[in-house]
């Protein structure tokens, strides 16, 4: 039988955005769970994941969505539960582990990960102009609910924090920098 997790690739719209982190910590996870749970009910359906990707910019199978979020649903919930949600993606985690394996002959770590971040940038970058400003981190931290969003003194902060050469914007090695730090 035929693993359900293996529409996950028509999530993305680039193969190469995956979550390659072994392991979102608890309070990152945590987070991602309480984002995608926009009516705070404590569950996540597959309408609000479906927002949620949209909102980044990334493409979803809404069938794909449904037959995957159902295989971790239990009976007589209308979503996934938190803990679900950390079955899902231990399971995905594990589905990329494997297939990462059999991509290394192709492609290296630094490759992987270049086109990662790459990936990740470009849905900050909206106009596409190779650097990110603070209304586009402002847009960005808004479709996700992230209060700080409310306020550009402190979007502006954040940006200043990572503005290596004082622009007033993040290019992408800026931005490299930065996600490496985190992870």
């Amino acid at each position: 039988m035929e693993s359900p997790i293996k529409p996950i690739k028509s999530i993305t719209s680039s193969k190469s955005f995956h979550l390659r982190s072994p392991s979102l910590n608890s309070v990152r996870l945590r987070r991602v769970f309480d984002l995608f749970d926009s009516n705070h009910d404590c569950l996540i359906t597959l309408d609000e994941i479906t927002r949620a990707l949209t909102l980044l910019g990334l493409d979803s199978n809404t069938s794909d969505l449904d037959t995957i979020i159902k295989s971790y649903v239990r009976p007589g919930n209308a979503g996934l539960t938190y803990d679900d949600f950390v079955k899902l993606h231990r399971s995905i985690n594990d589905m990329l582990l494997f297939e990462g394996l059999e991509e290394d002959v192709e492609c290296n770590k630094e490759d992987r990960e270049e086109a990662d971040l790459t990936e990740a940038f470009k849905v900050f970058d909206e106009n596409g102009d190779g650097f990110i400003s603070a209304m586009e981190l402002q847009k960005v931290l808004g479709k996700l609910g992230f209060t700080e969003a409310n306020e550009m003194g402190s979007v502006k902060m954040m940006i200043s924090s990572v503005d290596v050469n004082h622009d007033g914007r993040v290019d992408f090695s800026e931005f490299k920098d930065m996600m490496r730090a985190i992870f």
